[in-house]
């Protein structure tokens, strides 16, 4: 299993507009992609501008799906003028899960 973690943190004023955007995300990847096994999304408590996902893939040809898809690139487009800093990425190898 291949994971992404992505911590996002938008300028002030901004979190509603990256909720929308998340949640859009979100529902692509629940009708078109079927080997996304997750995909979570969540806002901080602390800080309402920082935004983490976490998706599962079955593998790496899915993440590069996921990752290339329309969905994504309308996504990064809708928020790049709202990042205050560069979107962290973590891509892993799931060792362990519940």
């Amino acid at each position: 299993m291949i994971t992404i973690t992505a911590i996002i943190t938008v300028t002030p004023g901004s979190d509603a507009l990256m909720a929308a955007e998340l949640l859009k995300v979100a529902a692509h990847v629940r009708a078109n992609e079927p080997d996304t096994i997750d995909f979570f999304i969540s806002q901080s408590r602390d800080n309402p501008c920082r935004f983490t996902t976490y998706e599962r893939f079955t593998d790496a040809a899915a993440m590069d799906r996921h990752n290339g898809s329309d969905a994504v690139a309308v996504f990064f487009a809708a928020v790049k003028p709202h990042l205050a800093e560069p979107v962290i990425l973590e891509t892993c190898t799931e060792l362990s899960a519940k």
